[in-house]
């Protein structure tokens, strides 16, 4: 078979991901950047902005993310579990500080076999002891070389600042009563129109009135 007849390969989408346009896997997408997990509560546009959010204050600055307000609502014990599935390794400790695209290190991770792999929730768990000091930084060290985003890059990320959910359902409630007060009037304008219609006209009442004289 000639290499112009032969069909594209087909890429499928793993069963996990939620439908819709946007979720469509390209033929040049990368499928592990796919496999992170949602964490209860997320959305897949916010782990887009979390993933931004990382990049720009550095992994472990949540409150940095908090005041950004970027993600409403989240909590630094929600945002640290989905940066671990981000991350696709439970230990986020060697990353504090870097500003890291965490898909990377998540598709790297998801590529990891071996007798000494042991996962948990699609996250890579360390078996063996706790980790040193020295051996976390040494650790962080190799990540930064690999990993850290240029500060021109990380720097200039835009991150648009979301209403809470609370603000956002005070301000639907503001506007089912404006729609509640003019549907009142529009009811109220009916009745009107009705009643006047279903009184006679003058030329009626002439009329009924010659009749009785007669």
């Amino acid at each position: 078979m000639s290499t112009a007849s032969r069909p594209a390969p087909t890429v499928v989408a793993p069963r996990s991901m939620p439908t819709g346009q946007r979720n469509v896997v390209r033929s040049n997408d990368s499928a592990s950047l796919w496999n992170c997990t949602l964490s209860p509560g997320w959305t897949q546009d916010e782990v887009q902005i979390l993933r931004k959010a990382l990049m720009k204050f550095g992994v472990g600055n949540w409150m940095k993310i908090i005041e950004s307000g970027c993600l409403p609502g989240k909590t630094i014990a929600q945002m640290n579990l989905q940066t671990q599935r981000m991350l696709g390794q439970q230990s986020t400790a060697e990353f504090n500080g870097l500003h890291i695209d965490a898909f990377e290190v998540g598709e790297l991770n998801s590529k990891k076999q071996g007798p000494d792999v042991k996962r948990k929730n699609n996250c890579i768990v360390n078996t063996g002891g706790k980790l040193t000091r020295d051996e976390v930084e040494s650790r962080r060290t190799a990540h930064r070389e690999r990993f850290e985003k240029d500060r021109e890059v990380w720097a200039n990320i835009v991150l648009e600042r979301v209403d809470s959910p609370l603000v956002v359902l005070e301000r639907k409630r503001e506007e089912l009563k404006g729609l509640q007060s003019e549907l009142q009037q529009v009811l109220d304008q009916i009745r009107a129109v009705e009643t006047t219609e279903g009184q006679p006209s003058d030329g009626d009442k002439q009329v009924g009135s010659k009749r009785q004289r007669e």
